[in-house]
């Protein structure tokens, strides 16, 4: 074995002279097959500081334990007894292909929760209950914290950890999941709220935020009347009216844009770690896309590259011309922190309800709604792979849309003859009066009725009593 435990071969036999089982000494256990083989280890101590030991037996053959708990140490055959937290780190140093803001988040979910919890846990070993023993810890953790997780952060570290599992699946560490049997609440995603009259005024009694939230389109063109003379209108200008992602609007370039096509290529975006930009492809393969930008948007972008020029001008030799459209002074391409930063103080200056930066995409996306374009579009629009997902959370209706169809829906009854509760019927037009009065009906003897027109439909005469029938 390894310097970590041993392996060896016991059994139940008892010494009739003491009465204690003779264990290892047995002499039974020589070129037989009596006993079962026994797994002695040693494991690294805990967070706490504890030892941690571990004795597995009755397996049938030493090659049998070896082979359920061998496994691979950072990607050599070197036969050391693996656990979870070694399998952890080897999954985090052999992965090349995520994101670099993906890689950040599997990294700080295996630093902060995985590994305390079920480091010391032999991967062979590990069940559905240790994973949800962990997510049971970790709720109560925080909650005597005070700072409670939510289901969304839950359901995020549980991803990061089937993630892995599932690398070790595929690997023939280990036969099933465990993560994926954890029973854990549902994350629901927040939907965007309109900023209507009564939820401003109530926000301003209460200041009680929705969690997202969007502007009306009177609200958007307030922002951007209050903040046309800042150097970064044209870019918040583009988010709010094409739903750029603020990474994407960071990492726009010159080339990427032609105003006399009048259309822009998101192609990259810029994403800052540890106070470095780094350049990434966009979120998704669909991210990649050519948007259409209309005259307004043309018209500041003209605007805004004639003061990039002339900052240029005055900035001197020590300029950088990076090729970025929206810059720092320098000509350094500006970090999404610093455009969030800027959008929170420019909109508090304005005196509008208070929005993230992000919440101007999802505000795009409802004023294309309510401009008449189909979710299609929209999806085009802002890069999702799925309609779905455009529909259900980047679209909020507005109260002028939902008014509309709500008298749409009213009409159409109105139209079929129905009456609606709390409404009059339309009232019949009066015949004129005067030379063109009609005629009084008779009945079928020839007298005239003084009865309703409505009660004279399909009403038999009246019989006399000198009828012979």
């Amino acid at each position: 074995m390894t310097d970590q435990g041993s392996v060896y071969r016991r059994c139940g036999c008892v010494d009739p002279a003491t009465g204690r089982q003779l264990g290892r000494n047995c002499p039974r256990l020589a070129g037989s097959r009596h006993g079962s083989w026994y797994l002695d280890l040693e494991l690294p101590a805990g967070p706490d500081g504890r030892r941690c030991r571990i004795r597995r037996g009755g397996y049938t053959s030493r090659a049998a334990v070896l082979a359920r708990l061998r496994g691979p140490r950072h990607g050599n055959q070197d036969g050391r007894v693996l656990t979870v937290g070694d399998w952890l780190a080897h999954w985090l140093a052999s992965r090349t292909s995520p994101a670099t803001s993906t890689m950040r988040s599997y990294t700080a979910h295996v630093r902060l929760y995985l590994a305390p919890y079920l480091g010391p846990v032999l991967l062979a070993e590990l069940s559905a209950e240790h994973v949800q023993a962990m997510f049971t810890a970790i709720t109560r953790q925080h909650q005597a914290t005070g700072s409670p997780v939510s289901a969304a952060t839950v359901n995020r570290i549980r991803a990061t950890l089937r993630a892995a599992l599932n690398a070790a699946i595929r690997r023939g560490l280990i036969g099933e999941n465990p993560a994926s049997r954890a029973e854990l609440p549902r994350a629901r995603r927040p939907r965007a709220v309109v900023w209507t009259p009564a939820r401003v005024e109530h926000w301003q009694r209460t200041a009680e935020r929705p969690a997202v939230a969007v502007w009306t389109a009177t609200q958007t063109a307030q922002f951007l009347h209050a903040i046309a003379g800042h150097r970064l209108y044209a870019a918040y200008h583009l988010i709010a009216l094409r739903g750029l992602r603020r990474g994407e609007a960071a990492g726009l370039r010159w080339c990427d844009v032609d105003l006399g096509g009048k259309t822009a290529v998101i192609s990259q975006q810029l994403q800052q770690y540890d106070g470095h930009l780094a350049v990434c492809p966009p979120k998704t393969p669909r991210s990649v896309r050519t948007i259409a930008l209309d005259h307004t948007t043309v018209a500041a972008l003209r605007a805004h590259h004639d003061r990039q020029r002339a900052e240029a001008a005055s900035f001197g030799p020590g300029y950088r011309a990076s090729g970025y459209v929206f810059t720092n002074l320098n000509g350094d391409p500006m970090a999404p922190d610093r455009l969030t930063r800027t959008f929170t103080a420019l909109a508090a200056q304005a005196g509008l309800p208070p929005v993230r930066l992000h919440d101007l995409r999802h505000g795009a996306a409802t004023l294309a709604l309510a401009a008449g374009a189909d979710l299609r579009t929209v999806q085009d629009l802002l890069g999702h792979c799925s309609i779905v997902l455009t529909a259900d959370t980047y679209i909020s209706v507005l109260p002028e849309v939902a008014r509309a169809a709500a008298e749409k829906v009213a009409a159409l009854i109105l139209r079929a003859g129905c009456l609606v509760p709390g409404t009059q019927p339309p009232r019949r037009r009066q015949p004129r009066r005067g030379k063109h009065r009609q005629r009084a009906r008779t009945t079928a003897l020839g007298k005239r009725s003084r009865a309703h027109p409505g009660r004279q439909i399909g009403r038999p005469p009246r019989r006399s009593r000198a009828d012979p029938r």
